[in-house]
């Protein structure tokens, strides 16, 4: 029972987190509201390596690492926070969901490695297809979404560059981080510009801020960024990787049902049907055959919910460890 609660609460958490960015600027200004949930962030796990009476000089000895790692939450989380103003929160989630494509990328490019076979340069082919679908009609219906797409999609590329450099640089210095570690080193390297990009852009501290702002600020900072990565390891310490890699398909649906219920977001059919293209890349993009997804779907998920985990050498465990870096940073 504790795993299934743990394995929702994932998919809620990770589905609520675009909507929750969109209302933390309901009375901020979208850097104000960034800097505020990761300052919370950071004094959060200050507090807790004080009660652990750890040292922060471990952090300086490993800056290198801890500085690429900050460049997913600075310059990147402004960036998210600035894009998210024009666009859905569903929309938001399904752009999000093309990190791997990103990733891919960043891969052949920093590690000289390809992890494209055929049928994943067909993926990603569809996935741009679907893109330029999504863009098309946005540009259509409101042209100032399209600075929402590009600027989500900016934020994809440079996720994806922060979480393979980190991976570079773990592989030549031959060091392994904890993950509680790398993201508070990560916060406080990223502390300094953050703060800085908020007194260039704003300097103010507003009179009153709303419930909205408020309640959502916190929200992302405790549930999002603490919590949601806690359960993420949880569950992927006691579950298979198959069954743990449902969750970056079922988050960005549900993120499209949330918006259009708490905040009434209507998505057009033109817009639908490119998230549906997005959506079929993404399956596609798996090292998953079609027979194993509807397995999974119907019994599988079910029955790995109550066995202890499975160890996998497959392709599913490399883009869980690659999204577990993306985590570390973005939750």
């Amino acid at each position: 029972m504790a795993v299934f609660f743990a394995y929702i609460s994932v998919v809620l958490i990770w589905a609520t987190t675009p909507l929750a960015i969109q209302w933390s600027s309901d009375s901020l200004s979208f850097i104000a509201a960034a800097a505020s949930r990761m300052l919370l962030a950071l004094a959060l796990a200050l507090a807790v390596h004080a009660l652990l009476r750890q040292s922060l000089l471990d952090y300086w000895y490993q800056r290198k690492i801890y500085f690429a790692a900050s460049l997913g939450i600075f310059p990147n989380m402004p960036l998210v926070y600035w894009a998210a103003q024009f666009i859905p929160s569903g929309l938001v989630a399904i752009i999000f969901a093309l990190s791997p494509f990103a990733t891919g990328v960043m891969t052949l490019l920093l590690l000289k490695q390809n992890p494209f076979g055929i049928k994943r340069v067909l993926a990603l082919l569809l996935a741009i297809s679907g893109l330029v679908v999504i863009f098309y009609h946005q540009m259509r219906f409101d042209s100032d979404s399209i600075y929402g797409v590009v600027g989500i999609l900016l934020s994809c590329a440079l996720f994806s560059f922060s979480s393979v450099w980190v991976k570079k640089i773990s592989e030549q210095s031959r060091q392994q981080t904890a993950p509680f570690q790398q993201a508070t080193g990560a916060l406080l390297f990223a502390l300094p510009g953050l703060l800085l990009s908020w007194w260039w852009m704003d300097g103010s501290i507003p009179a009153q801020v709303s419930l909205k702002s408020a309640g959502a600020v916190v929200y992302l900072a405790i549930v999002g960024s603490l919590l949601g990565a806690v359960m993420f390891f949880f569950i992927l310490q006691r579950l298979s990787a198959s069954a743990v890699s449902l969750v970056t398909l079922m988050t960005p649906v549900l993120a499209i049902v949330i918006g259009k219920h708490l905040a009434d977001e209507v998505l057009p059919v033109q817009t639908l049907i490119g998230v549906s293209i997005v959506l079929a890349a993404l399956l596609l993009y798996s090292p998953w055959s079609l027979r194993e997804w509807h397995g999974a779907l119907t019994t599988k998920l079910l029955r790995a919910l109550r066995e202890p985990a499975i160890i996998e050498q497959s392709e599913v465990q490399i883009l869980l460890k690659q999204a577990q870096e993306e985590v570390d940073r973005y939750k």
